[in-house]
């Protein structure tokens, strides 16, 4: 029988993190030299909307390329995040023992943020961990995660009858300033060979969400002077790749974990939209210290999408 992930719900291990330093975390590679994982995005419904069945295909995808963790790029609890370090939604059932890293989506701030953000949940589940912005190493490369919620003016200006919960945020300007300040120095000072920002709005998309324009005014230039190598998001509830001719950063959008089939997808220029797919699904990456390769998943388990790039060992001389 193959391996089964169902989050009915999720637990969180979450910390503020507004100071010049972003907190790190390591994660070991596998005797290879290789790193795998899975990406999941919106899918935080309860088993609805083809949630269990994405969950599955997880397991079985997960199991067979041997996984090292599992992003999740945000909504983590539909519709209106968690009411409490008491609530039901906590409670799991999973059978892929891996560690999973998460950052907040915008339904997550409709909720009690500080429940997902308390130490008590701490020892519930250790392999959750969701923090607003922190850095993963991996030797080969390193993930850095964006809380990029406080950054959409529409939910503080016209937030029509949705309630977020802006603790730890305001004041918001200086917030965003010292995000960007710690997520630049970060991007700097990291010697990795490959750089991954993970972040739960889109930046690049033809989705109904499309482009985040604060992201791209921003957050982006940032991501472009130091170098990245790939964007990940969700928020759009599609697959999505997307390639730049302006940066090298390649736009990878997950957020097919639940509800989709929006039929909307806008215009976009063809040589940059590589892959489109407007339902469910994840996707998978596989890094080593030359390659990264990335593949889109239905819920059926069929593959929809490849992408692979490479880069030299060492520097030419």
């Amino acid at each position: 029988m193959g391996l089964q992930l169902v989050f009915i719900g999720t637990i969180a291990l979450c910390l503020v993190v507004s100071s010049a330093v972003l907190e790190r975390f390591e994660q070991a590679l596998k005797q290879d030299g290789s790193l795998s994982f899975l990406v999941i995005g919106d899918w935080g419904r309860k088993g609805a909307y083809n949630q269990s069945k994405v969950a599955f295909q997880m397991g079985v995808i997960g199991q067979q390329l041997d996984i090292d963790f599992v992003i999740s790029t945000g909504d983590n609890f539909y519709d209106s995040g968690l009411t409490g370090i008491d609530d039901p939604d906590f409670d799991t059932a999973s059978s892929l023992q891996k560690q999973w890293y998460s950052v907040l989506g915008n339904h997550d701030y409709r909720g009690n943020v500080e429940a997902q953000l308390s130490p008590v949940l701490t020892n519930l589940d250790k392999r959750w961990l969701c923090l607003r912005s922190f850095i993963v190493n991996a030797e080969v490369a390193e993930f850095f995660f964006v809380d990029t919620t406080p950054f959409v003016d529409k939910y503080f200006i016209e937030p029509k009858d949705h309630v977020y919960d802006w603790s730890g945020i305001l004041p918001r300007k200086q917030y965003i300033s010292n995000l960007l300040k710690d997520v630049d120095l970060a991007l700097q000072q990291s010697n990795a060979k490959w750089k991954i920002v993970v972040g739960h709005h889109t930046i690049r998309s033809a989705g109904v969400h499309g482009n985040t324009d604060e992201l791209v005014k921003q957050l982006l230039p940032i991501l472009e002077a130091n170098n990245i190598d790939l964007y990940i998001n969700g928020h759009d509830h599609c697959l999505q790749h997307i390639s730049s001719f302006d940066s090298a950063i390649q736009f990878l959008t997950c957020g097919g974990g639940s509800k989709a089939w929006r039929g909307v997808v806008n215009w976009w220029k063809p040589e940059e939209m590589k892959f489109y797919y407007d339902g469910q699904g994840v996707m998978s990456v596989k890094v080593t210290e030359t390659e990264i390769d990335i593949v889109f998943y239905d819920v059926y388990g069929h593959v929809l999408h490849k992408w692979n790039t490479s880069k030299q060992l060492h520097a030419s001389w």
